[in-house]
């Protein structure tokens, strides 16, 4: 069975600007959601081929994949004018994953070695999208933090054109470390998924 790139993540970030008279706390809004699509076959070549067929589209690369993680930034950030600066009062950052993964129809009616293989991959593509939302949430802590440490600014219009370049830079920075994870998880495919069918084997013939 080959092994298909995540779908790219999608990434936007919406920065609410406004000059309010008062200050309010940092607080990263997490929340993540999973759902599923369904594929049937009984065969290893089979559950490839409806994963090329039915898996979510990625727009960048044209083809069909066994996962997705859809990521989204939202923020805000409120800023305080007076005695000649303007220094931030605020920050929230939210951030919204959505995993999509794969659900075999016919895991229970698979054989012994059609099960090990579906439950070593999905395993595999559930930890992969489950890595990618760990890598936003990180980096959307991160901005909050980076957010809030920035310092006074001579004007109100000065300090949003900070936030927002940092904030760029941030998400530039979380986009590349996405990437890199999906390098590396597909260089690594071939010998991560015969290491866990390995130990899987193992460990069923010991409980066994």
């Amino acid at each position: 069975m080959q092994h298909a790139k995540r779908t790219k993540t999608a990434v936007a970030l919406c920065l609410l600007l406004a000059l309010v008279p008062y200050s309010t706390q940092g607080e990263t809004i997490i929340s993540k959601t999973t759902t599923y699509f369904s594929i049937g076959g009984s065969t290893a070549a089979d559950l490839d081929r409806e994963m090329k067929k039915r898996g979510p589209m990625s727009s960048v690369t044209g083809r069909r994949h066994p996962g997705a993680t859809k990521i989204k930034f939202d923020g805000a950030a409120t800023f305080v004018s007076g005695k000649g600066n303007c220094r931030i009062g605020g920050a929230k950052v939210s951030l919204n994953t959505k995993l999509l993964l794969p659900r075999w129809t016919n895991r229970k009616k698979a054989n012994a070695k059609m099960a090990l293989v579906w439950d070593t991959l999905s395993s595999d593509i559930k930890r992969h999208e489950e890595r990618h939302a760990e890598i936003a949430r990180s980096y959307a802590r991160d901005l909050e933090k980076a957010i809030l440490a920035l310092r006074p600014a001579k004007s109100c219009d000065v300090l949003k054109a900070k936030v927002s370049k940092l904030s760029n830079e941030l998400l530039a920075s979380h986009d590349k470390a996405q990437q890199q994870f999906d390098r590396i998880e597909a260089a690594n495919f071939e010998s991560r998924m015969a290491r866990l069918l390995k130990y899987r084997q193992q460990s069923r013939k010991v409980t066994n």
